[in-house]
C-alpha cells in the first residue's frame, strides 16, 4: 500500500524556502510523499522563487521523485520520492542568504561526521552572485544507521583562522584590506591568540566571475567549531565586509553555546534520524530551528526537547540544550 500523503502548511513559523528544504528532504530520506500548501503565504512575494523551483528540482532529480505544480508562484506543489542517487551542484557557490560553500567545507562537515559517516565536498569552481557558474560534487560513504552526538562542551578558543577572498577583475588589495580589518577588530575582545586569516586570490580556473568574500573560523579545544562569514557587494568597502565577519563571530563566541547560530539548525535532521539520544548545546534558539524541530517531529516522530542550560558557566549566558530522542532509521540498502 502507497504512503499516505502527509499535509505540510508551508506558512507557520519561519514560514519560507526552508519549510520546504526540511519537509522535502526528510520526504527524500523517509519515503513520504507530502503536499506542501501555502508555501511562503507571508513573504511579500508567495509562492516559489526561482532559488526554490531549483532547489525542489534538484531534490526530485537526486531521488528519481515526482514534483507537481512546481512553478515561479506556485504555493502548493506535490513531491514523491523514490530512490538516492550522488550529488552534483551547479550555481553560486558563495551568495547571500545562505551560507557560503566554505562554510559547508569547513564547518558543517567535520561537525555533521560526528554521527558517524564521511562525504567528500569537492569544489571544482566557485560561482558568484548573479552569474553563479560554479560546481561542487558530494560524495558520501552510506552507514547503515546514524550514531547520536553530543556536543555539549565547548572548551576553550584554541585557534582562529580563515580565507578573504576575490575573484575576477577585483584587485588583491581587497582581499588583504578585508583580512586586516577582521583581525584588528577580532583583536579588540580577544588578545591572546594569534588570528591567521589568509588573503586569496581565486585564479579563473578556480572561480567564474567577480566576487569577494571572507570566512572566519575559531576552533576549540573540544573540537567546536565556529564562524562568522561577509560577502562584498557594489559599493560597500572592504573593512566593512571584514568587520562584518569578525561581529558575527564574536556574537556567536559570546552566548556559550557549542554551535554557532547557523549550524544548530542544520544539525536538527540527523539528530531526528540518529539512533538514541543527541544533545547539543546553543546560543538563542534560531526560528529556522524551532521550525526545523517543527518538521522534524511532524514529518520523522522524533521528539525534541529544548530548555535554557542550567551549567554554572551558562548563568549569565543564554544557552540551551536541546535533545532529541532520535527514531533511529536505518539504510533499507545496507
Amino acid at each position: 500500500m502507497a504512503e499516505p500523503r502527509v499535509e505540510v502548511d508551508g506558512g507557520i513559523m519561519e514560514g519560507g524556502g526552508q519549510i520546504l528544504r526540511v519537509s522535502t528532504a526528510l520526504s527524500c530520506l523517509l519515503g513520504l510523499p507530502l503536499r506542501v500548501q501555502k508555501i511562503r503565504a507571508g513573504r511579500s512575494t508567495p509562492g516559489l522563487r526561482p532559488q526554490h523551483l531549483s532547489g525542489l528540482e534538484m531534490i526530485r532529480d537526486l531521488c528519481d521523485g515526482q514534483l507537481e505544480g512546481a512553478e515561479i508562484g506556485s504555493t502548493e506543489i506535490m513531491f514523491t520520492p523514490k530512490k538516492i542517487k550522488e550529488l552534483h551542484l551547479k550555481g553560486g557557490t558563495n551568495a547571500e542568504m545562505a551560507p557560503q560553500i566554505d562554510y559547508t567545507a569547513m564547518v558543517f562537515k567535520p561537525i555533521v561526521e560526528n554521527f558517524g559517516f564521511r562525504f567528500n565536498c569537492d569544489i571544482k569552481m566557485r560561482g558568484y552572485y548573479p552569474k553563479g557558474g560554479g560546481e561542487v560534487i558530494v560524495r558520501i560513504s552510506p552507514v547503515k544507521q546514524l550514531n547520536p552526538i553530543n556536543i555539549t562542551d565547548r572548551g576553550s578558543v584554541t585557534k582562529i583562522y580563515g580565507r578573504a577572498f576575490v575573484a575576477g577583475v577585483l584587485p588583491f588589495k581587497v582581499a588583504k584590506d578585508m583580512a586586516a580589518a577582521a583581525v584588528r577588530c577580532i583583536r579588540q575582545e580577544i588578545r591572546d591568540l594569534r588570528v591567521n586569516i589568509q588573503p586569496v586570490q581565486e585564479t579563473k580556473d578556480q572561480a567564474f566571475g567577480n566576487g569577494n568574500g571572507i570566512i572566519i573560523i575559531a576552533e576549540t579545544s573540544t573540537g567546536c567549531l565556529f564562524a562568522g562569514s561577509s560577502l562584498g557587494k557594489r559599493g560597500v568597502n572592504a573593512d566593512k565586509v571584514g568587520i562584518e565577519a569578525a561581529d558575527m563571530l564574536l556574537a556567536n563566541l559570546r552566548h556559550g553555546g557549542a554551535v554557532d547560530e547557523y549550524l544548530q539548525d542544520q544539525l536538527i535532521i540527523f539528530m531526528a534520524l540518529a539512533s538514541g539520544v543527541s544533545r547539543i548545546k546553543t546560543g538563542p534558539v534560531t526560528l529556522h530551528t524551532q521550525t526545523a524541530i517543527h518538521f522534524a517531529e511532524q514529518l520523522a516522530k522524533a521528539k525534541f526537547t529544548v530548555k535554557k542550560s542550567d551549567d554554572e558557566e551558562d548563568a549569565s549566558k543564554d544557552a540551551y540544550i536541546i535533545e532529541c530522542q532520535g527514531i533511529g532509521m536505518t539504510n533499507p540498502n545496507l
